[in-house]
């Protein structure tokens, strides 16, 4: 049977904005992190995967971290970045041939919309020039069907960035440390119908690096394991509804999320009743309504009684995005999936200080999702 892959070290820079710090930068302060963390040396590590959007190749870090002829592999996979990066790491260690590897994602975005460009995704100039590479038209529509399909109300958006703002006050990593009134979340200026401008995150800055190791290794080192029981990642299947498509099929299929999430429980040999949190992808706060169905925590329709009652929260039945998300966090593209698994790490360790989840957690998922209908899912056990 083949041995699990852990995870021996996890460094984070705060995310938001730190002038006079590039996002590479920011990227070999979370790997300096790392490995102290795991107690080795940069020389030790065998290779490396890593991805940014918008600061430079995740290769050029090793002119200060130091040459030493290491594999190191750059990923692009939009906001699924991070998660992939990850994905890469674990098979290259399962396949046998590295003992020691990492996975490093960061990001400094400039202040506004993130500027796609059509062509990098197959698409015409016109789907541009009309406006609709612009993400939050998408998420405005796709989140103004799902409410009207299931019957949940507005007010169940508002929640949400409730929630995350409360988590982020708990969190040093976090961006928005500040919390926010449902009323004043809902009166807010409409962005696009129906999330107004609290329920948004915004583009960031940040960087996250994992150090991972063979089961073998992890126990020579003697630090504290966390095991990866399962990391998929899945492309869009036919009839989904996708940022960047250009059409809606008439016969409606499933969706990335929901195929990952299916063989990451299947690879992990358990359920969603066996987790004990959940780090969701959540750009905006439907992006967490949708996902908390499409991963399996609960049918479509009961989110709002999830809110209402609490059980997404820190202490209920299950707590998600526990360090206040993308929405708390912010979104540096690279990083972001490799920070809902270093959220994982601290929860497991039990050394996530204010934001502590109860009851000795010892299962916890990711899910990042990506354009154009990318999706990566994680289950950590301690």
């Amino acid at each position: 049977m083949m041995s699990d892959v852990c995870i021996v070290g996890a460094g984070i820079h705060p995310f938001g904005r730190t002038e006079g710090r590039d996002g590479m930068d920011q990227g070999i302060f979370a790997v300096k992190q790392a490995l102290a963390d795991s107690g080795i040396e940069w020389k030790d590590v065998q290779f490396a995967f890593g991805g940014s959007a918008a600061s430079g190749n995740a290769d050029n870090m090793v002119s200060q971290l130091g040459l030493t002829g290491i594999q190191f592999i750059n990923v692009s996979n939009g906001c699924a970045t991070g998660g992939s990066a990850l994905n890469a790491a674990v098979s290259a260690i399962k396949s046998g041939e590295y003992e020691m590897g990492m996975a490093v994602g960061f990001d400094k975005h400039p202040r506004g919309a993130f500027n796609a460009d059509p062509s990098s995704y197959g698409l015409p100039n016109w789907y541009g020039e009309a406006g609709y590479m612009l993400t939050v038209q998408f998420f405005g529509a796709k989140i103004m069907r799902y409410l009207h399909e299931h019957n949940i109300s507005r007010e169940t958006l508002g929640r949400v960035a409730e929630k995350a703002f409360r988590n982020g006050v708990k969190t040093d990593h976090a961006w928005r440390r500040s919390e926010v009134d449902l009323e004043t979340i809902m009166n807010a200026p409409m962005i696009c119908d129906p999330l107004t401008k609290y329920m948004f995150c915004s583009p960031a800055e940040g960087a996250v690096a994992l150090i991972l190791a063979s089961e073998k290794k992890a126990k020579e080192l003697g630090v504290p394991i966390i095991r990866l029981k399962s990391s998929v990642m899945r492309t869009r299947p036919p009839g989904s509804f996708e940022v960047f498509a250009a059409s809606i099929d008439n016969e409606r299929g499933g969706t990335a999320t929901e195929i990952a999430s299916k063989a990451a429980f299947e690879q992990a040999g358990m359920g969603p009743e066996d987790v004990d949190i959940a780090q969701l992808q959540d750009t905006e706060s439907g992006a967490e309504i949708m996902h908390m169905a499409e991963n399996g925590f609960c049918k479509p329709g009961e989110q709002e009684q999830w809110l209402l009652e609490g059980r997404s929260e820190i202490n209920g039945q299950l707590p998600i995005n526990t360090d206040g998300g993308c929405l708390a966090c912010g979104e540096p593209i690279g990083a972001s999936g490799l920070r809902q698994v270093y959220e994982n790490v601290v929860q497991l360790r039990g050394t996530a200080g204010a934001r502590q989840v109860p009851g000795d957690p010892k299962t916890a998922y990711t899910q990042v999702y990506g354009a154009p209908g990318v999706s990566a899912v994680t289950i950590l056990q301690r």
